[in-house]
């Protein structure tokens, strides 16, 4: 879900907060010459703010002693305990070919996914096996890959390459990378899609190292763990994308596949098996971010609530827009001449994050929500202000 990008923040060292609605201020005044070569923004936190704060996690548990069912109660009040399991499916988005190709293996098997026959793939001098959709996407073909691809076989439908529970190297247009579970050239609408489809917790695996350091203190790294499993029920559940649950980029969470597992994040999955946080029964939706500045950030269900965080270390950052680059966000406004932040939601330094701000120029003022500035121009938080 997450999340912002967290080894971009390890990385600057520079990053801060991000909160939400409370008692929202008065407008504040224009602070912007006319017509400036650049504005310089100062602000806190990487993210949206909802929910845990990766860095305030690690805050509690190396800092404070916390344990991850603490960090949880935390930033997610009023949830309780739960279990989930079952197997989810993942969109990869790195694989923008309509065939899906793997490497040659013992145990590999394909099959329809609508006879759900599994067929042997067994081929002396095989370097590669490749789904491709025919019939206009409606059926599949399985080539193999010797001296050049060679046609084996057609199948019925979508179909799928399975290898017994080992994991399987997807060949993309620009890399290789290892999943655990089967590989699916699925059906979408007249095109096909590669979907990885595994159970929750060996997902989990190629989770959590991407969205934080796996060496960081494990109670922080289990409660990432915990966090992440029950975000993906939560959209397994809720969230009906047809032939998908989540992709494997920010607009869900990071996945890295088995390539991305390492032995200490691998740890915190075990320790945490199943485990989700739920809410009247069903899986919560647990948001979390990168830094939230020292305040959470309300949200549209009853355990996003805004209030200090004494654990997130409120990472600074600072920016310079250049106008050639606001003109180029909002190209109607004509030549920038100033920023004017019309609403702001009342919490922390500066009166908190900015909810509505106003873009004004030689031919056009546009106001547009603070998420909206902060996405078009590239900001790491809403929590900013001009200096």
């Amino acid at each position: 879900m997450t999340s912002t990008r967290i080894r971009a923040l390890a990385a600057l060292l520079c990053v801060a907060a991000v909160t939400l609605p409370a008692a929202p201020s008065p407008a504040e005044p224009a602070a912007v010459a006319a017509g400036p070569a650049s504005v310089t923004l100062e602000g806190r936190g990487y993210g949206h703010g909802r929910g845990m704060s990766q860095y305030g996690a690690q805050g509690a548990a190396a800092e404070h002693d916390r344990t991850y069912p603490q960090i949880l109660r935390f930033y997610y009040p009023g949830t309780e305990q739960g279990s989930a399991g079952g197997r989810i499916r993942v969109l990869l988005t790195a694989d923008t070919t309509a065939d899906v190709v793997v490497g040659a293996r013992r145990g590999l098997t394909v099959r329809s996914v609508g006879s759900g026959k599994a067929v042997p793939l067994e081929r002396d001098g095989a370097k590669r096996w490749r789904i491709t959709p025919i019939d206009g996407g409606a059926n599949s073909r399985v080539s193999v890959l010797l001296r050049r691809w060679q046609v084996v076989r057609d199948l019925p439908g979508a179909a799928e390459f399975d290898a017994g529970g080992r994991p399987l190297q997807l060949f993309t247009p620009d890399d290789s990378v290892r999943y655990r579970g089967v590989l699916r050239s699925a059906i979408s609408g007249a095109d096909r899609d590669t979907v990885n489809i595994l159970p929750l917790d060996a997902y989990l695996r190629g989770v959590v190292p991407r969205e934080v350091p796996a060496e960081w203190h494990p109670e922080a790294v289990r409660a990432q763990a915990v966090a992440a499993r029950t975000y993906a029920a939560h959209e397994r559940r809720f969230t009906d994308r047809g032939y998908f649950d989540v992709w494997d980029t920010t607009q869900s969470q990071v996945y890295g596949g088995r390539s991305a597992e390492h032995p200490a994040s691998n740890a915190a999955v075990r320790a945490t098996s199943g485990v989700v946080l739920t809410y009247d029964g069903a899986p919560a939706f647990t948001q979390f971010s990168s830094s939230n500045g020292g305040w959470t950030v309300a949200g549209p269900v009853p355990y996003q609530v805004a209030k200090q965080d004494p654990w997130d270390p409120v990472n600074p950052w600072r920016e310079t827009v250049t106008d050639n680059e606001i003109e180029a966000a909002f190209p109607a406004v004509g030549d920038f001449q100033r920023l004017v932040v019309r609403q702001r939601d009342g919490h922390g330094a500066w009166n908190g994050r900015v909810l509505r701000i106003r873009v004004v120029g030689s031919r056009d003022v546009r106001t547009v929500d603070g998420d909206d500035f902060r996405s078009l121009l590239g900001l790491r938080s809403t929590w900013f202000r001009q200096v």
